[in-house]
């Protein structure tokens, strides 16, 4: 699939096929992708636990619910909990001048042994890291790029994806994570048994977030473009207008999975 084809075709998953297994080399893919995602000091922020639902206690699987994750959890063959790591300072000092050598950071911009001892690591870094605010908010922005990025990814392997939330306390206590690792979500994956799920969901133009220069300058679409984007996939038909094909859509699957409605 091409990428921008990608982009416009996911969706968050709320019906999956529950007895078609996810191939494991699929799963491979979904985490090398995150693993190649762009992250500072090469420092590995994102964390994964991958778990298989009919692998998981029943009472364990329905404790780890929240009101917003129900049915879809259910249904989901794979579940991958993600953290973040707030230890992603240890060992950087050892990483950036590895980066120099290999001439990823260069002497053009400044960098060399030295000024990593000096400036980069204890100044930036290690200041980050241990900001009571900036170091959580750094593995946030770190971790949240891998995680999309394996959603591309499940995608790409024709496969559906949801981020949902789930019981933190208990999912630390199951899965046996670290204290030095942040939860973030659940990432749901198996097939999909809802299509297209009733069209792309409804987004703003781009110039009610976007702007050019300073705020107020409102970044506008250049309608040749935005009908480049449809044709390539990436902007698709909306859900506005089909709610009653949903709808029945639904109700459909409703019947087959003997779900109230």
């Amino acid at each position: 699939m091409e990428f921008k084809q990608v982009v416009g075709t996911r969706r968050t998953t709320r019906f999956f096929e529950p007895n078609k297994p996810v191939e494991r080399a699929k799963i491979q893919a979904i985490l090398e992708a995150a693993n190649r995602c762009s992250r500072s000091v090469n420092a590995d922020y994102a964390k994964a636990v991958v778990c298989y639902r009919d692998e998981m206690d029943p009472e364990v699987l329905e404790a780890m619910k929240t009101p917003t994750t129900t049915v879809q959890y259910d249904l989901a063959p794979v579940a991958i909990y993600w953290f973040g790591d707030t230890e992603f300072h240890v060992g950087a000092e050892g990483r950036l001048k590895h980066l120099f050598d290999l001439g990823a950071l260069a002497p053009t911009h400044g960098w060399s042994h030295s000024y990593v001892e000096e400036v980069a690591y204890p100044q930036v870094v290690e200041g980050i890291a241990k900001d009571p605010v900036l170091g959580p908010w750094m593995v946030n922005v770190e971790t949240g790029l891998a995680m999309c990025q394996a959603m591309l990814a499940a995608v790409d392997e024709g496969l559906g994806v949801a981020l949902s939330a789930y019981n933190f306390a208990l999912g630390k206590e199951i899965l046996k994570v670290p204290d030095t690792w942040i939860p973030m979500w659940v990432m749901l994956v198996g097939y999909s048994a809802e299509g297209d799920a009733g069209g792309q969901r409804p987004r703003n133009p781009l110039s009610a977030n976007y702007f050019e220069g300073q705020v107020g300058n409102p970044f506008n679409e250049d309608p040749a473009v935005t009908q480049q984007l449809r044709d390539a996939g990436m902007i698709q038909e909306s859900m506005e207008g089909r709610e009653a094909q949903r709808r029945q859509q639904i109700r459909e699957l409703a019947d087959r999975f003997g779900l109230p409605l």
